[in-house]
């Protein structure tokens, strides 16, 4: 592990540091969805067809996809302040270079720059707690989790009246103001001394050809990115199988608990994104809500995300990750199924149903965050997390791939959902019933194989 040189942090510094990682967490988050409501006026400043704008999004996410492991696995060998640093200083010049592009590829050159920035923010985030407050580490991890659900839901508010009241260029303006957290994270953050060690760079080059190919498979359903993923998988594990030092240990991926967990966050995640993402659509189809109408649509769940992060703590500190791992999967489904009866209701009532949903985000989130830190070992608490992040990450590229394309069928002759009265929105309401039932199989499926609460010891390659 990596030690301060320092000790831990003074009490009083505790807060500053857990306020600077969260601001910093809610820019990297918000940078994301930010930018969706600005690729129509991209389009049409550039002259673009949709396949070409949407590498606005694709080349952010597939770098930030990437480097949330690598960042994960660097964080194992150096510090997180100058991890940050470093972090922070490529998303800013990316952020001021998108404001300036003259044209679409220096604007996509940008993006990918920002994205090596953003990319550490999630891993770093989360290993903040568990490296410098290990003893509130649950409480911590459910205020990241509430700054991580919030920022998603006021980013499309925030991009919309930027891009509206100015131009989209200010959207990246606005994320250059990240650069000023540098000094703060030089002076609160502790000196941590750097472990010896390698990285193993040809397993990293693997799992990022292997992500790569797996996102273009997904977003693209092409079956050559898919056969090259299935290609590079499979050179990935024999090489990890013959290493000393793997990029990915695959033996972290043999300690149930922390597979089981991953597992369910994942699908958790493919429900929450996939809300996140045909929400907007849905309420422009049906309602023909404006950009800022659907943002406030958005807004209350987002609000109430935020708020709940101090209870989640709480009940994680007193009984652990798993109930409330447990409660979030209850609420998202909850949530997906009331969308799912009322989608044609009235945005109203769909907004109660995302209130719900948008509760249970933070709660999977933190929850996971907690389960996942505690059965990995220090020397794996980097790249654990930041799987773990990727995982989360390919959630959402998963959902809005597979229920977009869905969506783009318009098969709506079969009504899933034995609730709804009316046959309008029957594509919408079947796609929100299938992620309850998404959610009540991942609630089965944790129940049936996460260890019992009984069960204290923890494995053997998880002992610190």
């Amino acid at each position: 592990m990596i030690r301060s040189t320092t000790g831990a942090p003074a009490q009083s510094n505790s807060f500053k540091i857990m306020a600077l990682t969260s601001a910093v967490l809610a820019f990297a988050v918000m940078n994301g969805t930010m930018f969706n409501v600005a690729i129509p006026d991209i389009a049409e400043d550039f002259n673009l067809q949709p396949s070409q704008v949407s590498w606005v999004i694709t080349s952010f996410t597939t770098l930030f996809a990437i480097g949330t492991l690598i960042y994960g696995k660097l964080a194992d060998l150096y510090s997180i302040r100058t991890l940050y640093t470093i972090s922070l200083l490529l998303f800013s010049a990316g952020s001021f270079i998108g404001f300036l592009s003259p044209n679409f590829e220096t604007l996509i050159a940008a993006r990918a720059l920002q994205a090596m920035g953003a990319a550490a923010v999630p891993p770093l985030s989360f290993l903040v707690p568990l490296r410098f407050f290990p003893d509130s580490k649950g409480k911590l991890f459910g205020f990241l989790a509430s700054t991580i659900a919030f920022s998603s839901g006021i980013g499309p508010i925030i991009g919309g009246t930027v891009g509206s009241l100015l131009d989209w260029r200010y959207i990246f303006l606005l994320s250059t103001a990240s650069i000023l957290a540098i000094p703060f994270f030089r002076k609160w953050f502790p000196a941590e001394s750097a472990k010896h060690g390698k990285i193993d760079y040809s397993g990293a080059l693997y799992v990022g050809t292997a992500v790569t190919s797996l996102l273009f498979a997904i977003t693209s359903t092409s079956l050559t990115a898919f056969l090259l993923f299935a290609v590079f998988l499979f050179v990935l594990i024999r090489h990890s199988a013959k290493t000393t030092d793997p990029f990915i240990d695959p033996r972290m991926l043999k300690i149930k608990p922390y597979s089981v967990t991953l597992s369910v966050s994942y699908l958790g995640n493919v429900i929450v994104y996939g809300l996140i993402f045909l929400l907007p659509i849905m309420l422009r189809d049906l309602y023909d809500l404006s950009m800022m109408q659907i943002g406030w649509v958005l807004f209350p769940g987002a609000i109430a995300s935020g708020l709940i992060g101090r209870w989640v703590g709480t009940v994680i500190g007193k009984r652990g990750g798993r109930p409330i791992v447990n409660y979030g999967l209850l609420l998202i489904s909850a949530g997906a199924l009331l969308i799912s009866c009322f989608a044609a209701s009235g945005p109203s009532l769909i907004a109660f149903g995302l209130f719900l949903a948008y509760l249970g985000f933070p709660l999977i989130q933190s929850g996971s965050a907690d389960l996942v830190a505690s059965h990995l070992s220090e020397r794996q608490s980097g790249v654990g997390m930041g799987l773990f992040n990727l995982m989360s990450f390919l959630a959402g590229a998963f959902s809005s791939a597979v229920f977009g394309t869905v969506l783009e069928s318009g098969h709506d002759s079969i009504r899933l959902n034995p609730l709804v009265l009316t046959s309008d929105a029957t594509i919408y309401s079947n796609i929100f019933f299938t992620f309850t039932i998404i959610g009540l199989v991942a609630f089965a499926f944790f129940h049936r194989f996460y260890p019992t609460p009984t069960a204290k010891t923890r494995p053997a390659s998880a002992k610190r």
